[in-house]
C-alpha cells in the first residue's frame, strides 16, 4: 500500500492558470531583479556604488507581477526601493547600473542613484525620496490619464511606513472623489525601516484603510506573483471602466535591510528564513518543474544568461565617464536662460 507521501507525490501538478509562456517570463524577469540587486549589494560593500542603497530581494513578484498585469501606456511610480520594477518593465540593466555608479550613461545621467531611477519610455515615472511624496503623485498622473482619455492608468507603490502619512488619506479620498485610474499598492514588507507595522498603529490590515475612502480594497500574497497578477487584472479592468481607484495590500518581504547601512536587529535571522521557504522565484520554479515547462538544465541556462546580462552591465558602468560637474545645472529648469542660475 502507498504511503501517504507517496500519494502526495503521485498526484497530479496544480492545475496551470496561465500559459507556459507567462511562467517563463515571470522567472527569468524576478530572476534579474534578484541576481541585480545580489551584484548591487556586492558592489555597494566594495564602494563602487555610494550613497544610499535600498535592495528589492524578496520582493520581485510586486513588480513582476504587476507588469505581466498593465498594458503598454501604463505608469508606474514607486518610493526610493526602486531597482526592481524597472528592471522587470525592460529599462535596460546597463543604464540602472550605470546611474547607480553616478555614471553619466545612467537612467538619469549619474545625477539620481539608487533612489532616483526614472526611465519615460517604459512608463516608470521614478522612484521618489520623500517617504509618501508619490502618492499624491500617482494620482496626478493617473488624473492627466482620465483628462487625456488614453485609457492608461498609473500603478503607485510605497512602503507601510509612508502609509501613515497625510498625504497617503488626503490622496484617496480626491482619487475616489473623481474616480482616478489608479491603483494604490502598499508593500507590506513588515517593517518601516526598523520598525515593525504593529508597533505604528493599531490597525496592522493595512488593506482596510482603504475602506474608509469607499476604495475596493483586498490584500494579496506579495510572494506569489500569480497571486499579484490576479489582483492588478481585476483592478486595472476596474480602472479602464472608470470605476475609480483600488487599493491593495502586497504582504511581501525584503531579505536584506531597509538599507544596505541597516544592521537589522529588530529581527531574528528565523524570521527571515522562514520568508525564504516561501520565496517567489522558487515557487514559479517548482509550477515549472512540476508542470515540465522546462528541465532544470533550461532553468540553469537561463540563470546562466541573466547572470551575465548582469556581469556586462558592471563592466558597462565600469567603462563608462563620469558626468561633467557642469551638467548639475542642466534639467533643472525649463527655461534655458533662468537668471537665478550662476556658472
Amino acid at each position: 500500500m502507498a504511503t501517504v507521501t507517496e500519494k502526495k507525490k503521485a498526484s497530479a501538478p496544480k492545475k496551470l492558470q496561465h500559459p507556459k509562456e507567462q511562467y517563463m517570463f515571470w522567472f527569468e524577469n524576478m530572476l534579474l531583479q534578484r541576481r541585480f540587486e545580489e551584484k548591487s549589494g556586492q558592489l555597494y560593500g566594495q564602494q563602487k556604488i555610494r550613497g544610499f542603497c535600498h535592495l528589492y530581494i524578496g520582493q520581485e513578484a510586486c513588480s513582476s507581477g504587476a507588469v505581466s498585469a498593465l498594458k503598454k501606456g501604463d505608469k508606474y511610480i514607486t518610493a526610493y526601493r526602486d531597482h526592481g520594477i524597472p528592471l522587470a518593465l525592460g529599462t535596460s540593466p546597463n543604464a540602472i547600473m550605470a546611474e547607480l555608479y553616478g555614471k553619466k550613461t545612467g537612467t538619469t545621467k549619474g545625477k539620481g542613484g539608487s533612489m532616483h531611477i526614472f526611465d519615460k519610455e517604459v512608463g516608470f515615472i521614478g522612484g521618489h525620496g520623500i517617504v509618501g511624496g508619490q502618492i499624491p503623485l500617482g494620482a496626478g498622473i493617473a488624473f492627466a490619464e482620465k483628462y487625456n482619455k488614453t485609457d492608461n492608468l498609473c500603478i503607485c507603490y510605497f512602503g507601510d511606513g509612508a502609509i501613515r502619512q497625510g498625504s497617503f488619506h488626503e490622496t484617496l479620498n480626491m482619487a475616489m472623489s473623481w474616480k482616478l485610474p489608479v491603483i494604490f499598492v502598499v508593500e507590506n514588507n513588515g517593517y518601516a525601516m526598523g520598525t515593525s507595522v504593529a508597533r505604528t498603529s493599531n490597525v496592522t490590515e493595512l488593506y482596510t484603510l482603504g475602506e474608509a475612502y469607499d476604495i475596493p480594497s483586498e490584500p494579496v500574497d506579495g510572494m506569489s506573483v500569480e497571486a499579484i497578477h490576479e489582483a492588478v487584472s481585476r483592478a486595472a479592468e476596474r480602472a479602464r471602466k472608470g470605476e475609480g481607484p483600488t487599493f491593495l495590500e502586497f504582504r511581501t518581504y525584503r531579505y536584506r535591510g531597509h538599507s544596505m547601512s541597516d544592521p537589522q536587529k529588530y529581527r531574528s535571522k528565523e524570521e527571515v528564513e522562514e520568508y525564504k521557504h516561501r520565496d517567489p522565484i522558487e515557487q514559479i520554479r517548482a509550477v515549472i518543474l512540476e508542470n515540465k515547462l522546462a528541465t532544470e538544465e533550461e532553468l540553469d541556462n537561463i540563470d546562466k544568461k541573466v547572470k551575465e546580462i548582469v556581469a556586462e552591465s558592471v563592466q558597462f558602468a565600469e567603462e563608462s565617464e563620469w558626468p561633467d560637474p557642469k551638467e548639475a545645472y542642466t534639467d533643472v529648469y525649463v527655461e534655458n536662460d533662468y537668471p537665478f542660475v550662476m556658472d
